[in-house]
Order: structure tokens, then C-alpha cells, then sequence
């Protein structure tokens, strides 16, 4: 197609749709017209442009060279870049969708804005709920009685998460705080527990040795969200510390992790204090550091309140030891067996139970 074609058609390009991003647009132009979108883009004035550099923000007259030669105002340009999202959260921006709309799946074309960042679990033209690329719905896998706990929980993360990104939230503790301490170690890397096991042969167990050996990192994330800990593949269940954690996490981690910043915003003392009291000794030390960032008076009452907590549990154990002086013999739950085994005598005189009772002697000579 020669550049004055291309000049004449421009003009007609397709509208962009509702929230959809602006390399899916010049896409579906270059698409048209049969030419890669970096010619599309050196047609427009931008030689060498990036489109994904250009979605996180125009340069000066990147936007109005687009407007020009396409016939769409500068305001429909701006409205497909993510020009509202702070350069912190840039980094959170992915190149694909991370989810899929059911209805959005039709037409694989038009990619939309909210697909790209973490904490978009809903589509924001259809409403409905993105499912994983690959794998089961999250709805599924939590089961319909934790879901409807998490899925309110995941609502207000995802919203403060986007006036975050946008630079409208100054709540305390802060966004970037509390995803530090619920990505951070509470416990120190142990190989999967019996219960996040499947079901092995013995044959299948020595097959997958280096599984059942392999340490998982335990984060404060599986005791703030247990319903998490309870379904999430064990391998699976560690997320990148702080931000990266949501840059590079799956839907199921990044659910997780909005809720777990809502309960943490909600009740950051109740909450704070269970990862505490379930974590060990070094665990505790490193979920203490990542508590220095938060508000001295929020500390001083976790600190207050694990302490309880503890002196509770040391009451309570106290409460059911046994005398001094007398140790409580175990109970055996396992029935007796008696043996075939004849006695031995001992010192000359032999040893009778119950189970084994004294043999009958004759009328002594």
C-alpha cells in the first residue's frame, strides 16, 4: 500500500472501545491495512515507538501525531493509555491479559485496560468475573462458602489498590507496607505438610521424592488468608516478595493478596497478631522487621496483644500439666495383643499379666 493510501484510509480507522488499550487499537488498524504496527507507527510520525511504552504514558506530540493521522481525538488517545497509574505501579502493567472475560473471549482482538493490571478480577465492561488462562475458575476452587467470605474482601483490596495506583490513597499503614508483611516469611521453609500432599502409592512417593522434600516458603500471606493456604498447589503458594508478588503472581496469588490487604487494612491488629502467634521464633523476627514501617501505636498494640495472647497460652498449658512429682502416664490407644511368646522366668520367679496368666500348678511333693 502506497504512504498516500495509507494517508487517505487513516482517517477511517475503527473507534476504539470502551476501555481498550492503545496497542490493541493500533493492532486491529494495522491489521486492516496488512502492515506491522511498527509501520503503522513510523507512518504516524513515531519511528521506532514501542506501543507498550506508549500505553504507560505519551510523550509531548506522540499523542497529537496519533490524532492526526488516525481521525481520533486526543482525549480517545489518552483514554486507551494508562496514564492515570503513577510511575511506582508501571512495573505492575502486563504486555498481556492476565485474565479472560467470557465475553470479551469472543472477539480475542480487542484487548481491554483492566485485563492488564492485578487487580482487575472483573471485567469493567461486562462485569463479569475473568477466569484464569489456564485452569480452574477461582470460584471453583475455593468452594462456594469461602468464596462468598473472600470475594468482598477481594473487592476492596482490588479498590485500594487502584487509588494506590493512582495516587489517591494516604491511608496507614500504606499499600507497599502492608503487601511487605503479608509476602514476608512467618514461618522458616518446610517440604509440603501431610495435608498438601496428594494421595501417593508407595511406588509414586519414591517417584516423587524430590517433591515431598522440596521446602516451601511460608508467608505471613497463608495465616492472614487460610482459605488460601487450604487450595493453592503447594509449590504454587509463595509469591514475590512485596510488589512483585502482584506483577508476577497468577489470578489465584493475586486475589489472595487483595484480600489479604483488606483484612490487613480492616483489622491490622487481629490479623497482624495470628501470623505472629503461628509463626516460629525466626519467622516472628522477620514479620517484627517488616512491622517497623507501620505507625508506632498500630505496633505497640500487636506487640500488646501477641504478648496476651501468649501469656494465655502459657496459663492454659499451665493450667493442664500435671502435679510436680507426677508423671502422667500416656494412654495407649493401641488394643493388646498377647503375645505367643512363652515367659522367660526372671530371678527364679516368672512374670504374669493378665494377658498372660500364671500357668496352674500341681500339688506340690
Amino acid at each position: 500500500m502506497t504512504e498516500l493510501a495509507l494517508a487517505r484510509l487513516l482517517p477511517v480507522a475503527p473507534r476504539p472501545e470502551t476501555d481498550e488499550r492503545l496497542s490493541s487499537w493500533l493492532a486491529r488498524i494495522a491489521a486492516i491495512y496488512r502492515l506491522p504496527v511498527a509501520a503503522l507507527l513510523a507512518h504516524c510520525g513515531l519511528v521506532r515507538a514501542d506501543p507498550f511504552a506508549l500505553e504507560k504514558g505519551l510523550g509531548a506530540g506522540e499523542g497529537a501525531l496519533l490524532a492526526e493521522r488516525t481521525g481520533v481525538s486526543p482525549e480517545a488517545i489518552e483514554a486507551m493509555t494508562f496514564g492515570e497509574i503513577a510511575a511506582p505501579a508501571h512495573g505492575m502493567i502486563a504486555c498481556g491479559d492476565r485474565g479472560i472475560c467470557p465475553l470479551c473471549a469472543d472477539n480475542p482482538a480487542i484487548r481491554r485496560r483492566d485485563a492488564a493490571l492485578p487487580w482487575g478480577f472483573w471485567c469493567a465492561v461486562h462485569g463479569l468475573r475473568r477466569r484464569p488462562l489456564v485452569g480452574e475458575a477461582i470460584e471453583t476452587r475455593f468452594g462456594a462458602v469461602a468464596f462468598r467470605q473472600l470475594d468482598p474482601l477481594a473487592r476492596a483490596g482490588a479498590r485500594r489498590l487502584g487509588d494506590w495506583a493512582a495516587g489517591r490513597d494516604d491511608a496507614t499503614p500504606s499499600v507497599p507496607d502492608l503487601l511487605a508483611f503479608a509476602t514476608a516469611p512467618h514461618r522458616r521453609p518446610s517440604p509440603p505438610q501431610l495435608h498438601e500432599q496428594p494421595r501417593l502409592s508407595l511406588e509414586a512417593r519414591r517417584a516423587y521424592r524430590g517433591f515431598l522434600e522440596f521446602p516451601i516458603a511460608r508467608q505471613a500471606l497463608l495465616a492472614v488468608v487460610p482459605e488460601y493456604d487450604r487450595i493453592a498447589p503447594p509449590l504454587a503458594k509463595p509469591v514475590r516478595a512485596g510488589f512483585q508478588g502482584l506483577a508476577d503472581g497468577s489470578l489465584l496469588q493475586n486475589f489472595a493478596l487483595a484480600a489479604a490487604l483488606a483484612r490487613l487494612t480492616l483489622a491490622p491488629v487481629d490479623y497482624a497478631t495470628t501470623a505472629l502467634a503461628a509463626g516460629d521464633e525466626e519467622g516472628r523476627e522477620r514479620l517484627r522487621a517488616a512491622l517497623e514501617a507501620w505507625p508506632a501505636g498500630l505496633r505497640r498494640r500487636i506487640h500488646a496483644r501477641f504478648h496476651a495472647l501468649e501469656a494465655e497460652k502459657a496459663g492454659t498449658r499451665a493450667r493442664g500439666a500435671a502435679p510436680e512429682g507426677f508423671a502422667r502416664r500416656p494412654v495407649s490407644r493401641t488394643p493388646a495383643r498377647v503375645s505367643s511368646i512363652p515367659l522367660r522366668p526372671v530371678s527364679g520367679t516368672p512374670t504374669r499379666n493378665l494377658t498372660n496368666p500364671a500357668p496352674k500348678q500341681g500339688p506340690r511333693r
